[in-house]
This record gives C-alpha cells, structure tokens and sequence, in this order.
C-alpha cells in the first residue's frame, strides 16, 4: 500500500475555518477522485512548532495510483488550497510504502 501524508501546520486564528474545509470540501474531492481507497486525519500531540499540525494520509493500492493522482490533480489541489489559506499554513508531503 502506498500512503501519501501531508502535514500542514495551520495558523490558530483559522482552524476551524480550515478543519471544516478540510473536512467538508478537500478531503472529499480528493477521494472523488477514486485513486485513493481510504484516509485517516491525524493532529500532531506533540509538536514544537506555532500553529496546530496535521498529517493526513491517504491510502492508495498502487503507486501507479498515486502516479495518477499526481499527474492529473494534486497541483488543482494545492493551488486551490494555497488561495483559500494563503500565508496562514505550512505544507510539505511525504510519500511512502507501507512494510509488510
């Protein structure tokens, strides 16, 4: 299984603006996609930096999977979320296989 992870540091004063985009908008789009089988949201307990983090991760069967997803949608995806939030957030992505 391949996990794409975005970890995205978000600005307090719009948390909750953003988690109900994520939520509502976002994350649904990008499974309408069908190159991603499921996703899970994750908030970093621990983290050393301003802001709240998040990783979210999302499970596809196959790198060619997320080949697709790449080629054909993630930069709609990034550029749409970097207007609505521009300079209020911190992302970087993380692509990785899972061990079994």
């Amino acid at each position: 299984m391949i996990v794409y992870n975005d970890t995205i540091i978000i600005d307090e004063t719009i948390h909750d603006e953003w988690l109900n985009y994520i939520k509502t908008i976002h994350i649904p789009a990008i499974m309408a996609t069908g190159h991603f089988i499921s996703y899970r949201i994750l908030t970093v307990i621990d983290s050393p930096n301003e802001g709240v983090t998040y990783c979210i991760q999302y499970n596809a069967d196959s790198i060619e999977h997320f080949q697709q997803f790449y080629m054909n949608h993630l930069h709609k995806f990034q550029a749409t979320h970097q207007e609505k939030f521009n300079e209020k957030f911190v992302m970087f992505n993380t692509l990785m296989e899972e061990v079994e």
